[in-house]
């Protein structure tokens, strides 16, 4: 039954009761709440292809005439706009849950999302390109791309600022921003429409919310991406703007379908409170002890307990019990979210260095109706990860999970995360070891392809197709740590705090992609040099890459036993809470 401070949709009772609907099966779970889930699942669709419009060739973008920006320069460009769009995730979550409710925040990030998808077409126009960025230096047009430096000299591109950086920065700032705000709301948003129909409701609707995420993507993708590669920028950024304001419609005009709450307060702030009360209590434990020698005996679970009970108001602190209760359960999830940090590191390398390395490989022409030679977009191996996903998931959602759970095997989400992280620790070994192989080739043969506005890669005469089994593996992941990451930050999250740990399950995220940019500055300083081809724009055939990736896989599988570790434990914590519950209500 609906909250009395919560709106209810016109359509569709507030409660629903499995009893009543016997032999019905599965999918009556969502009965009178379709239209509420279609409007959240297509505006994510739409925000997903404005997304990926921006992300898939920003390398490629940057990268060529007039811009020239190193490869490494583009690539960590694209991993600090990933990074920011996730550290805002809990700032959004913040901002929903005490002051504006979801609904407007959703709102209210749509616009910044518009305003800086703007100056992407405005970037890629020429006129208006000057206008935004200035006069083209000399220092930005120097052809600087040869196989090898033949004379020798230093190339002026050697740390000069990349042309429109300010611009591109600040376009990438506020669609981050915007991007990270609806992050951290329209998944907890999209699942309290179904949130009263159980737990099978709100694990099948985030199957579905990640089915939707990545057919944007495969849209955007397949049709974007191979637009700005083959045809304009101007078009292939115009596209994704439209997109981002017909999601603000389809969202706007669907508010009578919606489940909605007014904000409840801030969690963060209750949490800084109450930790911070905690911390000074506990200079003086003896002052909540009758015997002080009592507590010295007490072992370590029992003190850190303590010193969250301290601060409730039954044992004479400020706080309320369930507040309390909400930071001990936010103190147990954070090493979850943690221990996902290398995770994302590697996966943001789909977009980044992955492509980088595909550039460099050699790249498919087929010839147009019009006699026109395009070439295969680098991007569209990405969708292979995606393809995979929407294969996968109603045939996981449909048949796999049923089976499993009928069986009493369906693995906890914890469980699953671990297996996603095996799989991406294998995705990014398998980049090592394709780009050993390719800079072995590269020494043999290289050849010279022309991609996009006439920037010229020299490149392994090895086929791109070789990628294919890391962006598969990465696939995998996807299926069991995103969708599985996306379930336990809402189950696992207590009511009053749902915004605010979704968010600081992006926020971690986007400390991932930080890692990555920071790892790939390191190794790209001239006393590492794994990375250190200046002279050359994007080539990489004078780096080691495949070093980069290595240390990325080692990372991966140090942390995987760690988290293995974490999991048990917090599994076991929350089993055992389970059961004294239990044997509480009887």
């Amino acid at each position: 039954m609906a909250e009395p401070s919560e709106r209810s949709p016109l359509l569709g009772s507030g409660s629903y009761d499995l009893a009543r609907s016997p032999g019905r099966g599965a999918p009556s779970v969502f009965r009178g709440r379709r239209l509420a889930c279609a409007a959240v699942l297509l505006t994510e669709l739409l925000e997903r292809v404005a997304f990926y419009g921006i992300t898939s060739n920003l390398v490629l973008f940057l990268n060529g005439p007039p811009y020239n920006w190193e490869g490494p320069q583009a690539s960590q460009a694209l991993l600090l706009f990933m990074g920011v769009t996730y550290l805002v995730s809990p700032f959004g979550g913040w901002l929903a849950d005490a002051l504006l409710g979801k609904f407007p925040t959703i709102l209210a990030s749509m616009v910044l999302y518009l305003l800086g998808m703007l100056a992407f077409p405005a970037m890629a126009i020429p006129a208006t390109m000057q206008w935004l960025c200035g006069d083209i230096s000399f220092s930005s047009v120097e052809n600087c791309t040869s196989p090898v430096n033949a004379t020798g000299s230093p190339c002026r591109l050697e740390g000069a600022t990349p042309y429109c950086a300010v611009a591109a920065f600040i376009g990438l700032v506020l669609v981050g921003i915007g991007v990270g705000s609806v992050k951290a709301n329209i998944t907890p948003f999209g699942a309290d429409q179904v949130k009263d129909r159980g737990p099978e409701a709100t694990r099948r609707f985030f199957n579905w919310f990640y089915w939707s995420i990545n057919l944007g993507a495969i849209l955007s993708l397949g049709g974007i991406a191979y637009i700005q590669q083959n045809v304009s920028f101007i078009a292939g950024y115009a596209i994704p703007t439209v997109c981002i304001g017909v999601a603000f419609i389809v969202f706007l005009c669907s508010q009578s379908f919606f489940i909605t709450k007014p904000p409840d307060g801030s969690a963060f702030t209750d949490m800084f409170k109450i930790l911070a009360y905690s911390c000074c209590s506990r200079k003086s434990p003896r002052e909540h002890s009758s015997n002080g020698n009592a507590q010295e005996i007490l072992p370590q679970p029992r003190q850190k307990q303590s010193l969250f009970e301290t601060a409730k108001a039954s044992r004479g602190g400020p706080f309320r019990e369930d507040k309390v209760e909400d930071v001990k359960v936010l103190v147990k999830i954070i090493p979850v979210f943690l221990a996902l940090i290398p995770y994302w590191t590697v996966y943001f390398q789909m977009q980044t260095t992955y492509v980088l390395q595909s550039l460099h490989l050699r790249i498919p022409q087929f010839s147009n109706s019009t006699s026109n030679t395009h070439t295969f977009p680098a991007a569209w191996l990405t969708m292979f990860d995606a393809v995979l996903i929407l294969l996968l998931i109603p045939l996981k959602d449909k048949v796999v999970d049923p089976v499993l759970k009928r069986n009493g095997l369906l693995p906890s989400s914890l469980k699953r995360i671990a297996v996603g992280m095996f799989f991406v620790m294998c995705s990014a070994f398998a980049a090592g070891i394709l780009e050993s192989n390719r800079l072995n080739a590269v020494k043999v043969k290289t050849i010279a392809q022309k991609i996009g506005r006439g920037t010229i890669y020299y490149a392994a005469d090895m086929s791109i197709w070789w990628q294919v089994p890391q962006y598969i593996l990465i696939g995998f992941s996807e299926i069991f740590a995103s969708i599985a990451g996306l379930e336990f930050a809402y189950s696992a999250a207590p009511k009053s705090m749902q915004s605010a740990i979704m968010g600081l399950f992006f926020f971690f995220s986007g400390i991932g992609s930080f890692v990555g940019s920071g790892l790939l500055a390191l190794v790209s300083i001239k006393q590492i040099g794994w990375m250190s081809n200046h002279a050359d724009l994007g080539n990489i055939n004078g780096c080691h890459l495949n070093y980069y990736f290595f240390l990325l896989a080692a990372i991966q599988g140090a942390t995987l036993l760690l988290f293995l570790i974490v999991s048990v434990k917090y599994d076991h914590q929350r089993s055992r809470t389970n059961g004294v519950a239990a044997g509480g209500r009887t």
